[in-house]
């Protein structure tokens, strides 16, 4: 400390001598009209250092204000950020009932259009495999359903119900190797069987001498005994006619984009 006080003892003198002169010149500054010539100098010596000062104060007042204005704002701005991500959170929840909404509405409105009468249901598994493609709902025998059933949504054929539980059933889409529906080419009203070949359908027992294009509405005879006439199967993609044979190729595309089935209706009569 001695040694502190050894090293800097000018400036401590200079600064005490400042300072009692400061003090002087203010305890004399009332009682006096002109300044003193040793006022003066004090003044003009005085003046960077209080200057110096004035400048300190302003700088540390403002970085300390605006310390913690940044503070507060940061603060503010994390309670704002997680107030957006849950009212996004809410908008994204209200648009898919919205849209859930629309889409049970179509299928309520075709139920009514048609005629046919049927159950909603809700897709809630899908078959991961491969081996058969079929898709889980979450309807079963307590609400009404059996095996066997019609399974639709406005756009067309779905499939049919082959397992019931009490609260769930399994649907085996019409696009499965095993499944089949007697069909009908609406302009030229050929007859033939539509039969399930993974992504595509084909007819079979189309006669070469039938009249078939592409293009070509394909919908259900309503002589199978599970589905209703009149339900769209798809529209002719392939047709091809050999020179030799009783029955023509023809491959149609389904009117139902399975990848995207969210909501179904279960036809609870076999006919309209």
């Amino acid at each position: 400390m001695l040694e502190l006080l050894r090293k800097y003892r000018f400036y401590l003198l200079v600064g005490f001598l400042v300072l009692a002169a400061l003090l002087f010149y203010s305890s004399n500054l009332q009682r006096q009209q002109e300044t003193t010539i040793f006022e003066k100098v004090v003044l003009q010596l005085a003046a960077p250092l209080l200057h110096g000062f004035d400048r300190g104060y302003r700088f540390l007042e403002q970085t300390w204000s605006r310390y913690i204005w940044l503070v507060d704002t940061e603060a503010h701005n994390i309670l704002l950020r997680e107030e957006n991500r849950r009212l996004q959170g809410e908008l994204t929840d209200l648009e898919e009932v919205r849209l859930t909404n629309a889409r049970l509405r179509k299928l309520l409105d075709f139920g009514e259009t048609s005629g046919l009468s049927g159950v909603a249901a809700r897709v809630i598994g899908v078959d991961a495999s491969h081996l058969f493609r079929t898709v889980l709902i979450d309807k079963g025998l307590e609400h009404g359903l059996r095996e066997g059933l019609p399974v639709v949504v406005a756009e067309g054929v779905v499939g049919q119900i082959v397992k019931c539980a009490p609260r769930q059933s399994r649907v085996l889409l019409i696009t499965d190797a095993s499944s089949s529906a007697a069909a009908l080419v609406q302009r030229s009203r050929s007859r033939a069987t539509c039969r399930g070949r993974g992504d595509v359908l084909v007819l079979d027992f189309a006669l070469s001498r039938d009249d078939i294009a592409v293009g070509d509405a394909v919908i259900t005879s309503g002589t199978g005994g599970v589905y209703p006439k009149g339900l769209m199967l798809g529209r002719v993609s392939q047709v091809e006619v050999g020179s030799y044979g009783l029955f023509q190729r023809v491959n149609v595309t389904p009117s139902v984009d399975f990848s995207r089935l969210e909501e179904l209706l279960v036809l609870t009569e076999a006919t309209p």
